[in-house]
């Protein structure tokens, strides 16, 4: 049996880490929204960039919360509580984030 302690610190730890994450995706999302807009109605794109840029850019936001979710199934299939297979998942989750949060500032750094 785990002490109250523990269960508190897993919790915190999920939280911050969420939080922190969606902290870091929210410039990505905008990065995609504005972007992927552009990319569709410009006139001077071609069929490709009109493709390659929106989901690039889709799987640079989407793919920490793939990742979170594969470590999150994991953990849960070795018969392990929710909260402790929560807290590597949350980490992998910021971890990946903040991946994405420097891939997408190298893109929109050398981009030009």
């Amino acid at each position: 049996m785990r002490t109250r302690a523990e269960r508190l610190t897993e919790g915190l730890t999920v939280t911050v880490a969420s939080v922190l994450s969606v902290v870091l995706l929210v410039g990505p999302a905008v990065v995609f929204r504005n972007s992927a807009w552009r990319a569709v109605t410009e006139a001077g794109a071609t069929a490709f960039s009109r493709l390659a840029v929106p989901v690039i850019l889709f799987v640079l936001v989407a793919l920490p919360f793939v990742l979170a979710h594969l470590v999150f199934r994991s953990g849960r299939g070795k018969g392990g509580e929710r909260l402790t297979a929560a807290v590597p998942a949350a980490l992998t989750l910021l971890g990946s984030s903040a991946v994405s949060f420097a891939t997408l500032c190298l893109i929109a750094v050398y981009a030009d």
